[in-house]
Formats: structure tokens, sequence, C-alpha cells
């Protein structure tokens, strides 16, 4: 009776280039960090993001400790020095009311720039959330939430700020913030969903699905990551939007009130003595033309930076 013969077990060799379960995750880690030190290199080495960051520095010191700068109580104010030139006791003369008006330039920063940073954050987090959310499911939910947005689009912010902000009673902080939210968050929720479109179909995404990832864990680890970058930069420029916004709403008549020390109620008072006494608008202007140059120029330099295409 003859033998069978049955083939060897052949023993196939380790292949040393699979990578240990754990290590996907930690190069992407290690990836993301090389990105952001490239972006942190870009940065420094550009001279406008050092110029606008020197500039917000001093604002925001100003902002949050005025006591810095001046020791005059912006609130002490004396009929009988009333709209003086500028001079050694008071570098940027007297208002009508006769206050130290460096004093009330300094003290108004704080309320501006409040302002403008209470707004960017409330639409940032309305536009990151919403933009997400339609970017990703797309469909119906995408035109539901588009429709929405071009509707509350349509109307210009100033004027929906105007006819709302006309009829509050007490105009503070605020009041002045959340009705800009209202009418200021579509711009940038539209730029959070095209950013999601052009990263929801990558190859990283797909692979995500096909491991069984669900919505929630893709949008937060994938596509939120990958999508921020423009929106960074356009926040960034649309604080000094709303700066100027909050000094024009002011300046018109309906933004803060007084007894509130803002740049755009030091505007507003101006206006009259326009000719008269043109320093009472042309410091207000100058502090306020800088605080926008600095965001918008500081928003422009960290669009760049995130953003891989630009650079090439």
């Amino acid at each position: 009776m003859s033998e069978i013969h049955r083939p060897e077990a052949r023993v196939e060799p380790i292949d040393s280039t699979i990578e240990p379960a754990g290590e996907p995750a930690k190069n992407k880690k290690v990836e993301e960090a090389s990105l952001l030190a490239d972006a942190w290199r870009s940065l420094r080495r550009n001279p406008w993001f050092i110029i606008s960051a020197v500039l917000l520095v001093l604002f925001l010191s100003m902002a949050i400790f005025p006591q810095l700068f001046t020791n005059n109580d912006p609130r002490e104010c004396l009929l009988g020095r009333s709209r003086q030139s500028p001079s050694a006791e008071h570098w940027f003369g007297t208002d009508v009311q006769g206050c130290d008006y460096y004093s009330r330039v300094i003290y108004g920063a704080r309320n501006s720039i409040a302002v403008g940073f209470i707004v960017a954050i409330g639409t940032f987090i309305i536009a990151v959330l919403l933009g997400l959310v339609a970017g990703y499911f797309g469909s119906w939910v995408d035109a539901v939430i588009s429709r929405f947005t071009d509707m509350v689009f349509a109307v210009p912010y100033i004027l929906g700020a105007l006819v709302f902000l006309n009829v509050l009673e007490s105009r503070g902080v605020r009041e002045v913030a959340f009705v800009l939210i209202i009418f200021m968050w579509p711009t940038m929720t539209r730029l959070m969903r095209g950013s999601v479109i052009s990263v929801v179909n990558s190859e990283f995404v797909l692979a995500a699905r096909a491991l069984g990832a669900g919505p929630i864990t893709i949008m937060r680890r994938h596509i939120l990551p990958n999508s921020l970058g423009p929106v960074i930069g356009y926040a960034t420029v649309f604080t000094g939007i709303i700066i100027g916004a909050e000094a024009t709403l002011t300046f018109l008549g309906v933004g803060l009130q007084l007894p509130a020390i803002s740049w755009g109620l030091q505007l507003s008072d101006a206006q009259p003595f326009l000719q008269t006494v043109p320093h009472l608008l042309l410091f207000p202007v100058i502090f306020v033309g800088l605080t926008v140059f600095a965001f918008m120029t500081m928003g422009d330099a960290i669009r760049d930076a995130l953003d891989p295409k630009s650079k090439k």
C-alpha cells in the first residue's frame, strides 16, 4: 500500500512592514503636531503677523488693564475745561463734558473689544455646529439649514441691527452682541459648510466609515480638525469687522448707551463738533482703525498658515 504524500504546511514569513494596531493613531498625532509646528513656523516668519500680534497685545492689555496706561479717572469731568486742545496735561485734550479724552479713549477699548469677542465666539459656535451638520449629512438636512441660512443672510446685518436695537430700552454690551450674533452668523456658517464638504469624501473619512466609526466620531476626530483652518482665520478677521460694526451702530445712535464708555460713543458725541474740535473724532477713529487692521491682518496670516493650498 503506497503512502499518501501530503503537502507540507508552508509558514509564511511575518511582514515586518505591518504596523501595530496603535501605530496609525500615533502617526496621526505626530502628523497633526507636525502641521501645527509648520503653521507656527510660517507665522513667525510673517512680518505682518508680528506687527498685528504686537498691536493686539497692546489693545488687549489696554482693555483688560487700563490702569497701566492712565492714572486719570475717565468719569472725572469738569465743564470749566470743556473742549480743550491736546496738551502736556491732557494728551488728547478734553471732550464736551470736560473729561480727559486720553483716559476715555483708553477705557473705551474694553467695551468695543468685548463686543467683538462675544459676537465672534457666539457666531463661531453656531457656524461650526450648523456647518458641520449640513456639510456631513447633506441631503434634506443640508437643504433645510442652507435655506434658513439664506433667509437670514438676505437681511443686511446693519439694517437688522438698526431695527432690533432701536426698540430696546437698554442697550449694553450683551444686548448689542446678541443682536449682532442673530444677523451675522450665516457668512461663517457657509464657510464652515464648504470646508466640511471639501473633506467629507476624503480617503481617511471613507476609511473611518469602513471601519465602523459612527457619525459623531467621524465628525469630531476626522472632519472637524481638518476643516477648522479657514474658519479660525475668518473668525479673527470677523472680530475686527464686529468692532467696526459696533462703532458704526453706536455712531448712528442705536449701539451702546451712556454711561458706558466706547469708541463708538465717542465718535457719536464728536459728530456735532467735527469742524471746531476735530481731535474728538480723530483719536477714536485712529484706535478703531488700528484695532480692525490688527485683527484682519492677524486673521489673514492665520488662514494662510493653516491652509496648505495657500502655501503652494
